[in-house]
């Protein structure tokens, strides 16, 4: 049974601004980015590349400070904690889990070592550093692995054990980025039962970061990045009445789910903004000049006419010039901040 409070907002990304400055070139990797994770949600995110869905994850995960706005992780401010609080909670209260095994485990160690360097660092000793890396070596299914070493092991185990290593210090979050990039089907749907696993009994709030949109089967709820902000909201929709559930994959041990599907929500944030999809935008023939009217339970949007009367053109061709590269864009990060002062 859950206590008060555990359904409650345990991330808050508000009006969040990233911007990479490369030579003289501003690049802006999150523009007004708003997301709210509630407490022991298992959440997937998924954007193209350069979506800014990784920069996303580095941000909540204190690798990164933002430019602008504020991200909120069980109460604590990230862009108020000092360089020491912020090592502090990158230690404690957050893991990770890295695509690349290389980022997740050191090749010389064994499996249990690995585990408890993260305690070993974070000032713990003694006997319960052993006991707790054994502990997470028997909840990743992996028992029979204490002493080997990474080269030893399977993709699908070394993931299992990076887990392991994510949970060392008894984190509140768990981001993983592209977790099974690497890995085939039958051993990602195993790695993907194990989060499931982790945050059904451990109540684990859990974002996965994915380029897969099937991963809308595998997670609670699934947002979608583009071009730096939340675009669009995978939710499941489940029948009003059962229908017989499909078997548990023995071979995976994945799941047995209701018969169920999924619709896409397009996001509309707090300004009343919304974006609409590539594939409708070129199909339509939108420019970015619009008409809206209110119509049959709802708003219609159709392409604008006249365009040659409006001021589009010209931002039309500002758009191309910045894309170009030509240092159309200089002084964005000064004028964004400007905007919060």
């Amino acid at each position: 049974m859950q206590n008060q409070g555990e359904s409650s907002a345990f991330l808050i990304c508000d009006d969040l601004y990233k911007i990479f400055k490369v030579a003289d070139i501003e690049v802006m990797a999150l523009q007004g980015l708003d997301l709210t994770v509630k407490r022991g949600e298992l959440v997937g995110v998924v954007g193209a590349s350069g979506s800014g869905k990784t920069t996303l994850m580095n941000v909540l995960g204190g690798l990164t400070r933002p430019s602008a706005g504020q991200v909120i992780v069980d109460g604590k401010n990230l862009l108020k904690l000092s360089a020491r609080e912020l090592t502090t909670y990158r230690q404690v209260e957050v893991g990770f889990v890295w695509q690349q095994g290389s980022r997740n485990l050191i090749p010389y160690l064994s499996a249990l070592d690995n585990i408890r360097l993260p305690m070993t660092l974070a000032g713990k000793a003694g006997g319960e550093v052993d006991q707790r890396a054994r502990e997470l070596m028997d909840l990743v299914d992996l028992a029979d692995r204490y002493d080997h070493q990474p080269i030893q092991l399977s993709g699908g185990e070394q993931q299992r054990v990076a887990i392991a290593v994510a949970l060392a210090n008894e984190p509140k979050l768990l981001l993983a980025d592209e977790p099974t990039g690497e890995l085939d089907s039958a051993t990602s749907d195993q790695v993907y039962a194990l989060f499931r696993h982790l945050n059904s009994e451990l109540g684990l709030t859990i974002c996965i970061v994915s380029h897969d949109p099937l991963i809308a089967e595998q997670v609670q709820r699934l947002v979608q990045i583009r071009d730096g902000k939340l675009a669009a909201e995978t939710v499941r929709r489940r029948p009003g009445a059962k229908t017989a559930p499909r078997k548990a994959d023995a071979a995976t041990g994945a799941d047995a789910r209701w018969d169920e599907h999924f619709e896409e929500l397009i996001v509309l944030d707090s300004a009343g903004r919304l974006q609409i999809p590539k594939h409708y935008r070129e199909e339509l023939g939108f420019q970015n000049r619009v008409e809206m009217e209110v119509a049959d339970g709802g708003i219609l949007i159709r392409p604008a006419r006249n365009l040659d009367e409006t001021s589009s053109q010209a931002e039309i061709q500002i758009e191309r010039e910045i894309r170009a590269g030509n240092g159309a864009q200089g002084g964005l990060l000064s004028r964004i901040r400007g905007k919060k002062q």
